[in-house]
């Protein structure tokens, strides 16, 4: 599964890694990062309990994975 983090729509609220911070940085100022790569199988469920924490639906996931999204 993948995370994207649409920075422009993030105000901060830092929901997301209150509820998952081993999936979810945050920047100086308590703004979400982009994720790079794949979420942990053991950790989607926090990472998708982040997504819907966002009061901005600033992130979103794609359950396809990396490898089959290629083909």
């Amino acid at each position: 599964m993948r995370i994207m983090v649409d920075t422009n729509k993030c105000s901060g609220h830092a929901r997301c890694a209150a509820l998952a911070p081993h999936v979810y940085a945050l920047d100086d100022q308590g703004y979400a990062v982009p994720f790079d790569g794949e979420v942990a199988p053991e950790d989607e469920k926090a990472a998708v309990a982040g997504v819907h924490a966002c009061p901005e639906r600033a992130i979103t996931a794609d359950r396809r994975s990396s490898a089959s999204a290629g083909r």
